[in-house]
């Protein structure tokens, strides 16, 4: 899920959903739209800039798209209540069907659906394929809080695939880009790196943002207290993740638009793979929820946390492995384009599938409170 947005919904329980969302939030599919014209622009107004980005490099990413990367991430990861993560232990049921849904069933699926509707665009379905890596790590707590789900085993979940990303996201990629498409008999013509390379990428634009997010955190309370740094320091900094990807997605755009503009249709299969991912995850995860009688609030949390897929860590990935220029980066491009208005449909189906559920003593909305 795209983590760019406010750190907590405004306005009550009671209001429509868009409008518990911040201004800047709700019409975030429109400033991604613009930051794509504005690069599509700079591509046509200025042909040298792909030579002039890469004068300037970190290893193989220029400092340009470097930065902007770490600006994506690091409001994201400064917002996870690390200290949560001692509560790991109280509700096994949701922790291990999370742990399934999320690193298991998740990746599985985008795998297949990647095969299955762009088997003959190896670029873009790898770049699928690294986007079902990316588990959800912050933007989730904004869906679960305008869907009344639990706030407390979302703060957990989130941390838990905060950190399980840095060990587990390397090894999963080198799974499914390479080891699987061998034993199915599938082409490998698009794997043409290096697990180091996937490892490196990780721990560069995850590793560098979690060590600064959980430092920001444990100084910012330790000096100034939870309150302040929840009410007051994360909303200041809360815009920085999008200013990051709004930079990102234009330099992208200036340097792919000539390829975009010539083949909006590649676009489109981009985006049907994600929203037949997003369906399926969400409907199956809140189906077994009430199977395994989570209760609504913790199968609302359950279904966000697996349905939601971090864009930004993604796009870092591609970028660092494949390039600027490349498909992949493309392919990451889009998820949050459409994932937001996606997600928040999403939010509206919870919220009436709760009628079928039990009272939910845990629910925010039984509690009559958002905050």
């Amino acid at each position: 899920m795209s983590d760019i947005v406010s750190e907590a919904p405004v306005g009550d329980a009671n209001a429509p959903v868009l409008a518990r969302l911040s201004t800047l939030d709700r019409f975030l599919p429109l400033w991604i739209v613009i930051a794509m014209a504005v690069g599509i622009g700079l591509g046509r107004a200025i042909p040298s800039l792909a030579r002039d980005l890469d004068s300037v490099k970190i290893g193989s990413i220029s400092l340009p798209i470097a930065v902007g990367l770490l600006l994506m991430m690091y409001p994201v990861l400064a917002k996870v209540r690390y200290r949560q993560l001692d509560r790991v232990t109280g509700d096994r049921r949701l922790l291990l069907t999370s742990l399934l849904l999320n690193w298991v069933i998740g990746p599985a699926l985008m795998f297949a659906l990647a095969w299955l509707l762009l088997p003959d665009l190896p670029a873009y379905r790898t770049g699928l394929i690294i986007v079902g890596l990316a588990r959800c790590i912050a933007m989730v707590l904004i869906w679960n809080d305008l869907s009344c789900g639990d706030r407390e085993a979302a703060a957990v979940l989130v941390a838990i695939n905060s950190v399980f990303q840095i060990v587990a996201f390397g090894l999963l990629g080198w799974f499914y880009l390479r080891v699987l498409p061998g034993w199915l008999g599938l082409s490998q013509s698009d794997a043409h790196f290096s697990l180091s390379t996937i490892v490196v990428s990780v721990l560069v634009f995850l590793g560098i943002p979690l060590v600064a997010g959980f430092l920001t955190r444990s100084i910012g309370e330790r000096s100034k207290g939870t309150e302040w740094y929840e009410t007051r320091f994360l909303p200041k900094i809360g815009p920085i993740a999008l200013y990051g990807l709004l930079f990102t997605i234009v330099v992208l755009f200036a340097l792919q638009g000539h390829t975009i503009t010539a083949r909006p249709w590649d676009v489109a299969r981009i985006a049907a793979p994600l929203l037949a991912y997003f369906a399926i995850m969400f409907v199956g995860s809140f189906a077994l929820g009430r199977r395994l009688g989570l209760g609504y609030a913790k199968t609302a949390t359950l279904a966000f946390t697996a349905a939601g897929n971090n864009f930004e860590l993604a796009i870092a990935v591609a970028i660092g492995v494949f390039g600027v220029t490349s498909g992949q980066a493309l392919a990451g491009v889009v998820g949050p384009l459409i994932e937001v208005p996606v997600l928040v449909a999403l939010v509206y189906f919870a919220l009436w599938l709760r009628r079928r559920f039990p009272v939910d003593a845990s629910s925010p909305m039984t509690q009559g409170s958002m905050t």
